[in-house]
């Protein structure tokens, strides 16, 4: 049993965890968390669903309809740090030495193709005129120009770029101006998340990044409010300490700092779900801050937002309806085989086999149970080998059946049989997700019922050179939803342009 000092239980205080959450973490490692057990992959005409040309013009049509009476928001994960997107460059700085090695002798030392890659197009990155007049005149010659260019770009008495949120970068450029990525998440929101004027939009940012997001929100709000017609409302919240887990020495005992203190760790982007548990709209638009396009494709992108919560505003009247009947007892076995085909055919519910053997009040009490949860309709682009999350059917531990996006940290990948069908998967997530959070009552539902705490992480770090395991909470749309009811969608590829690396800047995607 663990035992936590005075002044441990003064800690957990100060985070608002409490102790019984930390016990049930520290259970989580000892007992460890089981693969997710793939039943098949989601494809076309099985779990995913295609729409035509004129389908697709109805759907938006529809959501076009409605939208004036909704409360919308965009709600952006935005708290991503930039420091993983310059990995290589910093390698660069740490490894190559101007005054000692020519440039080219340094690539055939190296191999290092990211930096040739990055070197060879910088004329095409929205800061590279920026950082030129920055080091004008330094360098005596070609390779010391370069060096200098990627060391002003990262370094704390240059531009920093390094430390930056993500979402306050230089993305784009047009002309003689820059878009950070905020930006260009106003102009989507003005495409597809506005109604009567106005946009409502939430970014969850790190506590060290508020005033640089705000002080970005005043200068490219009034701009994008202009050529939009529109009035942004901007909220932010920051991830709760309380969402924050605690890491284990490998013998599953709290890790103890050098001051005695615990060592806790962010939960990773499934301690969002609180955040989103907070916001009160209608219908939520959700995607990632690093997922953004040049403004010639913004129609393109908003015509598939709309196409989607078009499906998800459809689906949900029928559900609702369904629900009031429920609710009403206007129930017959008919009209419950109704609401059960209803459930399969529209929202990718499984019922176990001896359903049809159940007492009436039995059904009604699991079909009722079944409708009643939150919506969400998922966009699926074609898998051209980007990594990140896919559609799966999965089996539960009771050997239930449900639609999921599964990453591959999930998969047992010494399973030839999981990996055959990983292999057969057609699709992949790109966090491009509309949500319908409220019930036919109008009432919202709470959204940490829905979570599947059986499909977190457990991670491998070390701290001051000792071995630690970390948890991550299950994530924001993985067991983070794995509970909701479930629609996935084919969306053009148009519309997955993340940026991982500074070199996705240069893909023609991001090119103005």
């Amino acid at each position: 049993m663990i035992e936590f000092s005075s002044e441990d239980l003064k800690q957990l205080a100060a985070k608002g965890i409490s102790q019984e959450k930390v016990l049930s973490q520290i259970e989580t490692f000892k007992e460890g968390i089981p693969f997710v057990k793939l039943n098949k992959a989601a494809v076309v005409g099985d779990g995913i669903l295609r729409f035509s040309e004129k389908e697709q013009e109805d759907l938006i049509a529809y959501f076009e309809d409605a939208s004036s009476k909704l409360n919308l928001l965009k709600f952006v994960p935005a708290s991503g740090a930039a420091s993983r997107m310059f990995k290589a460059m910093f390698n660069f700085l740490d490894s190559y030495d101007a005054s000692n090695e020519s440039l080219s002798a340094y690539f055939d030392r190296t191999g290092d193709k990211p930096v040739q890659q990055f070197l060879n197009g910088k004329e095409n990155l929205p800061f590279y005129d920026l950082i030129m007049s920055r080091i004008a005149g330094k360098a005596k010659n070609a390779d010391e120009e370069a060096y200098l260019f990627i060391k002003e770009m990262l370094v704390e008495d240059g531009l920093n770029y390094g430390f930056y949120p993500k979402g306050l970068l230089p993305f784009h450029k047009y002309g003689s101006e820059s878009a950070t990525p905020f930006e260009e998440h106003l102009k989507e929101a003005a495409f597809y998340a506005k109604a009567d004027g106005s946009a409502n939009l939430h970014f969850t940012i790190s506590v060290q990044h508020n005033n640089m997001f705000k002080e970005e929100h005043a200068e490219s709000g009034p701009k994008v409010s202009k050529t939009t017609n529109t009035n942004f409302h901007v909220s932010y919240s920051n991830q709760k300490p309380s969402t924050d887990t605690i890491a284990v020495d490998l013998d599953n005992k709290p890790f103890k700092k050098e001051d005695g203190s615990i060592l806790f760790r962010p939960g990773g982007h499934g301690a969002l779900i609180e955040n989103l548990n907070e916001q009160d709209a209608n219908v939520i638009f959700i995607k990632n801050i690093d997922n953004v396009v040049v403004d010639e494709n913004l129609n393109d992108v908003g015509n598939s937002k709309k196409m989607l919560a078009g499906v998800l505003l459809k689906v949900q009247s029928k559900a609702f309806a369904y629900a009031a009947d429920l609710e009403e007892n206007n129930s017959s076995e008919e009209k419950l085989t109704e609401i059960k085909t209803f459930l399969e055919n529209k929202l990718n519910v499984r019922f176990p086999e001896e359903f049809n053997t159940w007492g009436f009040e039995d059904k009604i009490s699991a079909i009722k149970n079944k409708i009643n949860r939150p919506i969400r309709i998922c966009g699926m682009v074609k898998n051209e080998g980007e990594p990140g999350g896919g559609p799966f059917w999965i089996m539960d531990q009771d050997g239930g059946v449900s639609l999921q996006i599964v990453e591959s940290a999930q998969i047992d990948m010494s399973d030839s049989e999981q990996v055959r069908i990983v292999q057969n998967a057609t699709h992949f997530n790109p966090v491009d997700i509309i949500c319908g959070v409220k019930n036919y009552k109008g009432e919202k539902y709470d959204l940490l019922e829905f979570v599947d705490h059986k499909q977190g992480f457990i991670t491998g770090k070390t701290q001051a050179g000792k071995e630690l395991k970390a948890l991550e909470l299950p994530g924001l749309w993985n067991g983070g939803m794995a509970f909701w009811n479930t629609l996935f969608v084919e969306v053009p590829l148009v519309t997955f342009n993340p940026v991982k690396t500074v070199n996705d800047l240069l893909k023609p995607s991001h090119q103005a």
